[in-house]
């Protein structure tokens, strides 16, 4: 699998301008280009630096060939539909078969989304952000969150007492953190260890 996407060489005198004969000639920002030095000599002729790159839109077309063939190897059949926003791809994945691929309390998905991020470790040298929902499980799931934030974080701003939330897995954590950043009656906590990590709601002191 790893040898169906697309990478394209380029050499320069430098990293720099072998970079740049990356972006000319795929018309792309650097952003947008995942870069791996893969040689660097000398030789009588000066120095030479060869790159591998890879486009951020080869890299979406690589997770989302790489999920459909995990899936089928799981004896099922999926459609992925792909949306960028900013820096993330989100992959929707649809199936006649959504409880099985999403697991228990999310179990599956989050082995769908472990397996990707360590392939994708061993391919590229930099973070690709992504995020693999099932339908639409995550989105209800977020919201969910949102709202069981914005209700304790009232109980706390009226009782003055913190409140720990059921452990949750980094994702979880991150919603109600981003949910309740800019409360100005509470603020949020991580604590304990993994897997049991979780939130701890508490009053900003006056």
């Amino acid at each position: 699998m790893l040898d169906m996407i697309v990478k394209s060489k380029y050499t320069g005198k430098t990293k720099e301008e072998a970079i740049n004969q990356a972006k000319i000639a795929l018309q792309e920002t650097e952003d947008n280009l995942y870069i791996k030095e893969i040689e660097a000599k000398s030789s009588l002729f000066g120095k030479k630096v060869e790159i591998e790159v890879i486009t951020r839109d080869d890299l979406i077309i690589f997770v989302k060939n790489f999920l459909k063939d995990l899936i089928n190897n799981m004896g099922l059949t999926a459609n992925i539909e792909v949306k960028k926003r900013d820096d993330t791809a989100l992959f929707t994945i649809y199936s006649d078969h959504n409880s099985i691929l999403i697991g228990k309390n999310g179990k599956t998905l989050d082995a769908l989304t472990l397996i990707t991020k360590q392939v994708l470790q061993n391919l590229i040298s930099r973070s690709f952000y992504f995020t693999i929902d099932i339908g639409e499980y995550k989105q209800q799931q977020e919201n969910r969150l949102l709202r069981l934030a914005k209700k304790i974080a009232r109980e706390v701003a009226s009782s003055k007492i913190e409140a720990k939330l059921d452990p949750m897995n980094s994702y979880e954590r991150r919603i109600i953190h981003t949910a309740l950043a800019e409360d100005k009656r509470v603020r949020t906590e991580s604590e304990g260890e993994e897997p049991n990590r979780y939130v701890v709601i508490k009053p900003r002191e006056e």
